[in-house]
């Protein structure tokens, strides 16, 4: 199909920046990324056609073709370039073959792009962590923001917490961001079988009980508080499982490891549900979320969680984490203790982690992404 034409054709062309979806080794945004174009596909009304680009040949399940999941085809381009791919080659892209709508569903909206552009903001970290960001990554982040938040239709955000943030920092219209609460993957589910748990213990080396993080190892997460807090408790708590990919600023911390703290890399998504379902619990006081996958993925699993009582991260938990100051070492000591030692507080973390978890679909988010999709469009919509 010539999708240049698509819009005069009775449909309402929507161009979706697919680029984070195609990670190799995909984390929250990349994740995000790829889940919500599937429900987009899914929801969508017929007079809605979706074109994807690329900056590379998509090896994970987005197609162009209809699936099970997907009931709508989609123009797939894919447009490669070395650098300063969302500014120069989108940019081009969009000035040649301009879609009725474009979404950018990870933060980064192109210097050309249609007036009625709607972007996902997925948190400001870089402003209130700035030691924990690369100079020039906060600078780009917060003149990239700044942009779209004047510029763009209309803003996402996966929190409340954030949809403040924007309004306070960046002076944005509050009726111009709308909340879309991000969802679960599907396939995240409680293992008990002892041949999948050991499977998983010995490919990560995993001896005796273990406490565990899950996510990129970088100074926003707050791992160094995590290990001084974890030092505190006595040895029969097992180990202490840092696990994720590398991030910026990691190498002091992985220099950190000892019998007690392992560093074991990045998680594959086979062993995920076991490698959580395992755990004494899960720990996550990063000091700043826009959302918080990972404490979304330990509820249900039936994992009891601690995180911190900051930004969105109470949202996602709601009553079902031991909520702990991510700035004091000794309250994350005290959480610590009370997850692994309290066998009632453990029990009810678990019971209501599991109805917490089922309250957050991409089938629920895709219906507030729509519904902001048709509030862009309607001075101009197509009737199909």
């Amino acid at each position: 199909m010539n999708a240049s034409a698509v819009s005069t054709s009775g449909r309402i062309l929507i161009g979706i920046d697919a680029s984070r979806s195609v990670a190799l080794q995909p984390t929250g945004t990349e994740l995000y990324s790829r889940y919500l174009i599937e429900a987009l596909r899914s929801r969508a009304p017929d007079r809605f056609f979706f074109r994807l680009y690329f900056n590379q040949p998509p090896k994970s399940a987005i197609s162009h073709q209809p699936s099970a999941i997907s009931r709508q085809p989609s123009a797939v381009r894919i447009i490669p370039f070395p650098r300063l791919w969302t500014h120069l080659r989108l940019s081009v892209e969009m000035l040649v073959h301009r879609p009725d709508l474009l979404f950018v569903p990870a933060h980064v909206l192109p210097i050309i792009h249609p007036r009625r552009s709607v972007v996902t903001v997925h948190d400001l970290g870089y402003l209130y962590f700035p030691e924990a960001h690369p100079p020039r990554q906060r600078w780009y982040l917060d003149r990239s923001t700044r942009w779209h938040a004047r510029t763009a239709a209309h803003l996402l955000t996966d929190s409340a917490a954030t949809q403040r943030d924007l309004v306070e920092k960046y002076h944005a219209a509050p009726d111009k961001i709308t909340v879309a609460y991000p969802g679960l993957d599907p396939s995240l589910k409680r293992v008990d079988d002892p041949a999948e748990l050991a499977r998983v213990r010995s490919k990560y080396h995993i001896d005796g009980d273990y406490l565990l993080y899950l996510g990129t190892i970088q100074p926003r997460k707050n791992l160094q508080r995590l290990i001084e807090a974890f030092s505190q408790l006595p040895t029969a708590s097992g180990q202490l499982l840092l696990a994720g990919k590398p991030g910026w600023y990691s190498e002091q911390l992985l220099q950190q490891a000892h019998d007690r703290i392992k560093f074991i890399g990045y998680v594959d998504a086979a062993d995920k549900n076991a490698l959580l379902s395992g755990a004494t619990a899960f720990v996550f006081p990063s000091l700043y979320e826009g959302f918080g996958f990972p404490v979304l993925e330990a509820l249900a699993c039936g994992v009891p969680v601690l995180c911190s009582n900051t930004s969105s991260l109470p949202e996602v938990a709601g009553d079902t984490a031991v909520l702990v100051n991510p700035l004091d070492v000794d309250d994350i000591a005290r959480g610590l203790h009370d997850i692994t030692t309290n066998e009632d507080l453990r029990h009810t973390l678990i019971e209501r982690g599991y109805p917490q978890a089922q309250k957050f679909t991409w089938q629920a988010c895709a219906n507030v992404v729509l519904k902001v999709f048709e509030e862009v469009l309607e001075p101009e919509r197509v009737k199909g």
